[in-house]
């Protein structure tokens, strides 16, 4: 076939049925364009140009464009790329950067068409492109950058100072915009294969038989794997060792994203053909798809030993004597649904033998360390023989800290000798991956007559799936947060893990918080009613203070600025029509008696940079950024000098990049590099101490298990409180954020965050649920989760007070995940302003802000997915 190719005419040859972003990348090599949905076409990574026209390459089939011209990122002039580069550095428009030049081609489009498009109309151009990370708020202002700067108007440049509190442009920022920085899946070795994987065909089923013989006579396979080829423990997991990475023959399925068997080929669509020809013969069983069918007696057992997976206990004081002495008590339970990360890459890993006899795994998990270990004991190699570099990733937001296909791809890389490449299908990724736990949530609390609260007894219940992944720490961080950020004298908190068929739950932002904060703010607006007064009111005479003892028993150290937050949206919040308001805390570390650690070197290079080696996964929330400015900030270099790298082959494991923890952790081992080297320099130029290296080390070994006397459960906190707004209309028209986030470490992308996580919350608390019936995902495209679109993002405030923690790196706290855990509660209290509705269950798809916050319908909630 012939066409026109950024400005050259090509010849390519083309499979049947082939996609023209398929023809693009793996027949030109063009790479700039993602696959996040393919064929869905609903999320815009692959966008490019058309006959000057935008069009999502993924749906569009590769023999649409004989004798047309196509343009991708790559061939648009170079003064234009560095326009786009500098618009979407100098707004911070990119985190993960997945999204990102899917996003600049279609606005390349629209300012073809329009040089001064108004804000209205870039929004509506972007309708069919998705972020998960950003809120959309500073990549429409990257397009009014670029717009002006095409028209030839000044705009303003990019920061590379590298200051701790300056916007600096986020490392690889302009790489990520045009499409320069690759992702697992843009990777490409010398004779690489492509692996595919078969799936279970039920949630609960005893495998009879799999046979593979029609797979293994396919002419382009070259490997099939199953339980029968696994060489070391099938059963991995971070905590809890139950999750099979191959079901074999005789056992019983746990959910549809259990794995029978694995293919090589020479092409990702052979391998994909080949899977589908693997037989597999089952004896089908009844799932457990209800946490509370789970618990009772007689229930089939998902895992020997019971369907309890964890119970978290929380007790102080004496519930019962205080709630009869209470002036007002209030009862309600409160759900929250299945939600799905929606992260826009989908899971990927490279694998590639080593000279060795072992394996080196490119990785885009959150924890290249416990990659390594379970990658090893999958496949009986001594730890040393398994590498892994961690590739920054297209999103995670949790999802990622499990093992997902590396040890898959491993294995077909052992059995073949060669590179494999296994990249997931955007169906296939949320067939497989861990969701955000539905908890029902049963609480009773009482006050005086005056508000203030006297005591709190919760029951809540998680359905945590199929396997354990971390729902145990979940639902211990929704025991220890059960009370929100509040002074609760009497206390009586449980909460329960409980196995089903359904999807595995486990880490998502927020961690098990912003489900009971939605439960306890609720509360909350219950009890303000009865006293007479407001929402801000009962809040401030609760907000917990500087010495005071939080729910688990922990006396507050400094740094708690809860109460500033308060006063920060007070007024904007009584002046409101249609208001409503949340507080929220989040934990900074997994702590509960974890010994946590923050490790770093700063090798000194012959050319006067230095080279920043951490353990943290960069998915877009900017790790690798902050770490980069502390290590500026203390040596005086401009950003462009520090280089960073993140790879097994340096000892330095940490554990997952999770619970808000990497840049305060991180932050702090930089700083100790950091002052060792410049002891070391003493007065001589970085040149004169090439070659040397400098670690630094932070230990956090204090914090305490749930349920001890005189407790530490975390060593930091983040403090939030939220308003949103609504129009006369319903709709949420504004949110303003006020975050205690200790100390700003970079302006640009801690809004990013903020406005992201408000974006997310949005989401979660109108229209995003993951429906599932009978233990099978039914919302398993992009399109169908609810997601909010441009058109439906609000104005988002941020307001950031630096209240200095003093474990944090110059006073700096945790805030990624801060960011969403008030925004369902404020949101809900809002609707009840305008209609008078108490809304207990989430999401909120009956009321007028879903509504117009989604344009597409999307399916009710079942039964099944209660």
């Amino acid at each position: 076939m012939e066409f026109t190719l950024n400005g050259r005419p090509v010849s390519v040859e083309m499979r049947d049925g082939e996609s023209l972003l398929d023809l693009l990348r793996e027949r030109c090599g063009l790479t700039s364009m993602k696959d996040g949905c393919a064929p869905e076409g609903s999320c815009g990574a692959c966008t490019v140009l058309v006959d000057g026209k935008a069009a999502v390459s993924c749906a569009q089939p590769a023999a649409r464009v004989a004798g047309k011209s196509v343009t991708t990122l790559e061939g648009l002039p170079a003064e234009r790329r560095t326009q786009w580069a500098d618009s979407f550095v100098a707004a911070g428009a990119s985190q993960c950067g997945f999204c990102s030049p899917g996003i600049v081609m279609k606005a390349e489009a629209l300012l073809e068409r329009n040089p001064a498009p108004s804000r209205e109309e870039i929004i509506r151009s972007l309708a069919g492109n998705l972020c998960r990370c950003t809120g959309y708020i500073k990549i429409i202002e990257a397009v009014q950058y670029a717009a002006a700067a095409g028209r030839g108007e000044p705009v303003p440049a990019p920061d590379w100072s590298g200051r701790v509190g300056s916007r600096t442009g986020r490392y690889q920022g302009r790489e990520l915009a045009l499409g320069m920085k690759p992702y697992v899946n843009d990777l490409r070795e010398p004779g690489m294969l492509y692996g595919a994987i078969r799936w279970s065909d039920h949630p609960r089923a005893k495998v009879r038989r799999i046979d593979a013989s029609r797979a293994r006579a396919h002419p382009e396979v070259v490997a099939v794997a199953t339980w029968q080829d696994v060489p070391g423990e099938r059963r991995q997991g971070l905590i809890t060792k139950d999750w099979r990475q191959f079901v074999a023959e005789g056992e019983t399925t746990n959910y549809v994203g259990d794995v029978l068997a694995a293919v090589a080929a020479t092409s990702r669509a052979a391998a994909r053909e080949a899977a589908a020809l693997i037989e597999v013969e089952y004896v089908v069983l009844e799932p457990v798809t209800d946490p509370f069918t789970a618990l009772a007696p007689g229930a089939p057992e998902i895992h020997e030993g019971g369907n309890i997976l964890s119970v978290s206990k929380v007790k102080r004081g004496d519930v019962d004597a205080a709630l009869a002495g209470a002036a007002h008590v209030a009862t309600e339970t409160f759900q929250t649904q299945f939600v799905e990360h929606a992260f826009l890459e989908p899971e990927a890993a490279l694998a590639v033998p080593t000279e060795d006899g072992g394996v080196h795994v490119h990785s885009q998990g959150q924890g290249p360390w416990d990659d390594r270990r379970q990658v090893a004991s999958f496949l009986a190699l001594p730890e040393e023989k398994v590498r892994v570099t961690q590739v920054s990733n297209g999103g995670a937001f949790g999802a990622k800290e499990d093992l997902n296909v590396q040890a898959h791809a491993a294995l077909l890389t052992r059995m073949t000798g060669r590179p494999v490449l296994l990249t997931l299908s955007r169906r296939e990724s949320i067939r497989f991956h861990t969701k955000r736990h539905p908890l029902t949530m049963t609480y009773t609390v009482g006050c005086d007559a005056a508000g203030h609260l006297v005591a709190v007894r919760a029951r809540i219940v998680g359905d945590t799936g199929a396997y354990a992944s971390v729902g145990d720490k979940v639902l211990e961080r929704a025991a220890g947060h059960a009370c929100g950020p509040y002074k609760v004298p009497n206390v009586d908190v449980e909460s329960m893990a409980v196995y089903t068929n359904n999807p595995p739950a486990g880490a998502m932002r927020g961690f098990g918080v912003n489900q009971v904060n939605f439960a306890m703010e609720g509360m909350l607006g219950i009890l303000a009613e009865k006293v007479g007064i407001d929402g801000w009111e009962i809040r401030w005479r609760n907000a917990l203070e500087t010495g005071d003892v939080f729910a688990t028993g922990q006396k507050l150290g400094p740094g708690v600025g809860l109460k500033k937050t308060l006063l920060a949206v007070r007024d904007a919040y009584r002046s409101a029509r249609h208001a409503g308001i949340a507080c929220g805390l989040k934990n900074t570390g997994v702590g509960n008696g974890l010994t946590e650690y923050g490790k770093a070197i700063l090798r000194v290079e012959s050319d006067g940079t230095v080279t920043l080696f951490h353990s943290w996964t960069e998915m877009g929330q900017g790790v690798h950024t902050a770490l980069q400015q502390i290590a500026c900030e203390e040596l005086g270099l401009p950003a462009h000098r520090v280089r960073v790298v993140v790879d097994t082959v340096r000892e330095l494991d940490t554990g997952q990049c999770t619970a808000s923890r990497s840049t305060v952790l991180g932050g702090r081992a930089v700083i100790e590099a950091a002052r060792r080297l410049q002891a070391a320099l003493n007065g001589r130029r970085l040149e004169d101490l090439a070659g040397q290296e400098f670690y630094g080390e932070f230990l956090v070994d204090w914090t305490t298990k749930l349920g001890v006397e005189k407790p530490v459960t975390h060593f930091a906190y983040a403090w939030a409180t939220q308003v949103a707004i609504l129009d006369d209309q319903g709709r949420v028209a504004r949110v303003i954020a006020a975050h205690d986030v200790g100390k700003v470490i970079n302006p640009t992308l801690l809004e990013g965050q903020i406005e992201g996580a408000v974006h997310m919350g949005l989401g979660g608390a109108l229209s995003e649920e993951l429906v599932v019936e009978g233990g099978v995902p039914v919302t398993d495209t992009l399109k169908s989760l609810g997601i909010i679109p441009p058109a439906g993002m609000p104005e988002v405030e941020c307001i950031f007070i630096e209240e200095h923690q003093p474990e944090g790196p110059y006073g700096a706290k945790g805030v990624g995940e801060a960011g969403m855990v008030p925004t369902a509660s404020a949101v809900a209290g809002a609707l009840y302003a305008f209609d008078g509705v108490r809304r207990t269950r989430l999401p909120m798809k009956d009321s007028p802000a879903a509504r117009v916050a989604m344009p597409k319908r999307v399916p009710a909630r079942t039964a099944a997915s209660s």
